[in-house]
Order: structure tokens, then sequence, then C-alpha cells
């Protein structure tokens, strides 16, 4: 059974209205905070189980997702798979692989991220794939707010597109109109 993604937004209270400087560094009123979404396991699960299904015929080897966000879903997307899961991180600003995780040679990848608004974590990430020889044969997430169908250089599947309004910060009417700034994602701190 899937799950009904919209409603469970609603009920986790994981779509917030306000002021948010979002990862992309955009800003945005609203934003999508994927932790508390995933914060029961067995939403986890379920949301992993049905993006897993849309993923499946990728045929992915491991699923690697960015951290911090990505991880939670990565894990449950490769669970749904059968497959092995790892995550990318931040060290010195830059996107790498570390704690001993490694990507063999034409190895088949999907990256897995919670949302795509811009795409540049999961842009980097790609990089370091690549970069240790994988091939990245798909990108997922559970929400696309990218306001494109894919905008990788490969297949790409979401659980839900949502057009949610986004700016760059010098053209941000509410920065203009003096509305106090969150940032709640791992990207930027408070």
């Amino acid at each position: 059974m899937s799950v009904d993604l919209p409603a469970l937004l609603a009920e986790t209270g994981a779509l917030l209205t306000g002021h948010f400087r979002l990862s992309s560094g955009l800003h945005s009123p609203n934003y999508v905070q994927c932790a508390k979404l995933l914060e029961h396991p067995r939403h986890a699960r379920a949301i992993g189980a049905d993006l897993g299904e849309k993923l499946r015929g990728m045929n992915a080897q491991k699923i690697v997702a960015p951290a911090l966000g990505g991880v939670i879903i990565g894990y449950t997307v490769a669970e749904a798979l059968d497959v092995p899961s790892i995550f990318t991180e931040r060290k010195d600003g830059a996107m790498t692989l570390r704690r001993g995780f490694r990507i063999g040679g034409g190895e088949r990848i999907v990256i897995v991220e919670d949302v795509v608004t811009t795409g540049k974590s999961t842009k980097e990430t790609a990089d370091v794939i690549e970069r240790h020889g994988g091939v990245v044969v798909g990108f997922a997430s559970i929400l696309n707010r990218s306001g494109k169908t894919n905008p990788f250089d490969a297949p790409y599947a979401s659980l839900l597109a949502l057009a949610l309004e986004a700016h760059e910060e010098t053209a941000c009417p509410l920065c203009k109109g003096g509305v106090p700034l969150d940032a709640p994602g791992s990207r930027y701190s408070r």
C-alpha cells in the first residue's frame, strides 16, 4: 500500500511556513522538515519502500545519500532494494566519502535525497561517486521542489513534486519585509 504523502506531511507537521534559508541558499516561505516526516521508523520504512519500487528497474548495486538529510531515506530505500547504503558528507566545505565507505569501479549507484530544490548536494555527491569510479544510474528523492520534472542528467524519481516559492536572497520579499530568517537545514546554522 502506498503512503499518502501529502496527508503524512500534514500529520507529522513536516511542512513549515515562515521565512527559511534552504540548503540551496535560496529563501522560501515554506520548508519541508523531512526529519519530522521520517521521525517514526514505520513512516520512514513505508516511504523508503514506495521510493524503492520506483527505482527497482535501475538495478542499483548501492544507494548513496548526501548527509545529513538523505541518510535516513537512503537507508530505507536500500533496505527495500536489499543493497548497501552509504553516504557522503562535507569535510572543510567539500562533499566527500569518509568512514571507510568504498565505491567499486563500475558500481551502479542511485543517489537518494530527501528534498531536491537546486540539486546542488546531489550533484556534488554524483561528482564524488564518479571520482571513485562508480556509475550514477539514477537519482531519487522524497520531494521534488526543483520546478523541473528531472533536474539531473540521468533518470530521476520522486514521490511528490511541490511547487513551493523560493527566491534568491537579494530578491526575497520576506527579507525586504523584515521577517526573521530561520535556517533549519544542516548546511547553515541559525
